[in-house]
């Protein structure tokens, strides 16, 4: 079996990691495809037996994690990258629940700020693909009680609205150009028949004018999702102009070339500032 390595902020190294790279660190593998929130009532069978349960491995480990000492932590940070983040979004405050009340918890989704956006065909891809996910593993149950009480379940794994009741200090890194998300929500594969993204939707230096415009499109709508979060007095987030997805476990990291926001660094990832 192949090592998992442990860089970016999981890193051991002060130099990559000067805030956490004495603390204990866990990396929960993800293998649900629900970010750890699949409980149906029943299984789906096909001649094969699929089993979505998710939402008991995340608890099996977290108690698993309490019994080895979690539970006597005075400080602890719950972060998660892609699906990953979205699993931050999702269990935070179930993370903070377990914790002694006078801990220290906080939260930091990277890359998983997925937004409801139509593809250039116009079709919802992305809340197509979020319906089928939650209707086959029962993600339902394991959303937002306020969110889900007044919207389709299925719009409520969308972190724009499970933000809005995640009780937990939260910080939220994400680029504007998310690469996953232009690739997948905006530029899937079926929208773009003729091919003419398919230089640009890999590569933001290959774009024309009318796709960059698009893009910034995009771009903007991210900005415009995120502007509720920032009155949140508990939260915080940083937002470049990358086209990449993932920025905390990279092993650059920490870099003195890293892009910064008020002298604050992020990481060192090629980026176009668009």
């Amino acid at each position: 079996m192949d090592q998992v390595r442990f860089d970016g902020i999981l890193s051991r190294h002060p130099s990559q990691n000067p805030d956490f790279y004495n603390w204990n660190r866990v990396q929960i593998r993800y293998c649900d495809g629900a970010s750890f929130a699949g409980n149906p009532e029943s299984e789906f069978k096909n001649g094969t037996e699929l089993f979505f349960r998710g939402q008991l491995i995340w608890e099996a480990i977290m108690n698993e994690l309490l019994s080895l000492g979690l539970s006597e932590e005075k400080q602890a940070l719950l972060s998660g990258c892609s699906t990953g983040g979205l699993a931050t979004f999702i269990h935070c405050d179930n993370f903070r629940d377990h914790l002694p009340q006078v801990a220290t918890v906080k939260c930091v989704a990277d890359a998983g700020f997925f937004l409801n956006e139509p593809d250039v065909l116009g079709i919802r891809t992305i809340l197509a693909f979020y319906h089928d996910v939650v209707t086959l593993q029962g993600v339902a149950k394991n959303l937002g009680k306020n969110c889900v009480g007044i919207m389709e379940p299925f719009k409520c794994v969308f972190p724009r609205e499970i933000i809005k009741n995640v009780r937990t200090p939260f910080f939220i890194v994400n680029p504007a150009y998310d690469s996953w998300q232009i690739q997948n929500i905006l530029v899937p594969v079926a929208s773009d028949p003729q091919g003419y993204w398919s230089s640009c939707r890999l590569s933001i230096q290959k774009c024309d004018s009318t796709q960059i415009k698009r893009l910034q499109g995009f771009r903007d709508s991210m900005l415009e999702v995120l502007s509720m979060f920032q009155e949140n007095k508990e939260g915080g987030m940083f937002i470049n102009s990358c086209f990449a997805h993932c920025l905390t476990v990279m092993d650059t990291w920490h870099s003195p070339h890293s892009p910064r926001i008020n002298n604050k660094v992020s990481n060192d990832l090629p980026c176009t500032a668009l």
